[in-house]
């Protein structure tokens, strides 16, 4: 690969360097695995104007998230129908979920929401790639 030449995959389990920043505004997917570990996951998540990720809870899983373009609202509570801590996002925001905590994130801009979330343990399988939000939401369909 030569530098500068950045793919979009993921590199896991296997050691990786690469410019985060760049990864993350370079995916157009609403999820895509750039990492997957063990122990830890890294993926990229491109979510477009008017759009969240959903309301979910990870029972499990730490999760932590950065944003690298955009802005938005994230919303956290201890139940799915009470998400009282509300937050404005935008450029270099970072988020912390913890494992338990029902969280959505929206963007409120008019330019894609890109951000990189890290899930410690991982949440999704190797090499996941979600286009669209639809997408998301079907396999989460299938597991469950």
């Amino acid at each position: 690969m030569q530098q500068g030449e950045l793919q979009l995959k993921d590199y896991g389990p296997n050691p990786a360097a690469l410019d985060i920043h760049e990864a993350t505004n370079k995916n157009e997917n609403f999820r895509l695995g750039l990492w997957t570990g063990n122990q830890l996951q890294v993926t990229l998540m491109s979510i477009m104007p008017g759009e969240d990720i959903g309301v979910e809870m990870h029972p499990d899983v730490d999760q932590f998230l950065r944003v690298e373009q955009g802005q938005g609202i994230t919303e956290m509570g201890n139940s799915q129908n009470n998400l009282p801590f509300k937050r404005n996002i935008d450029e270099d925001s970072a988020i912390m979920v913890p494992a338990g905590t029902w969280h959505n994130i929206t963007n409120t801009g008019i330019e894609p929401l890109k951000l990189y979330s890290i899930y410690a343990p991982p949440n999704h399988p190797r090499g996941v790639v979600h286009q669209t939000k639809a997408d998301a939401q079907a396999a989460e369909m299938n597991l469950g």
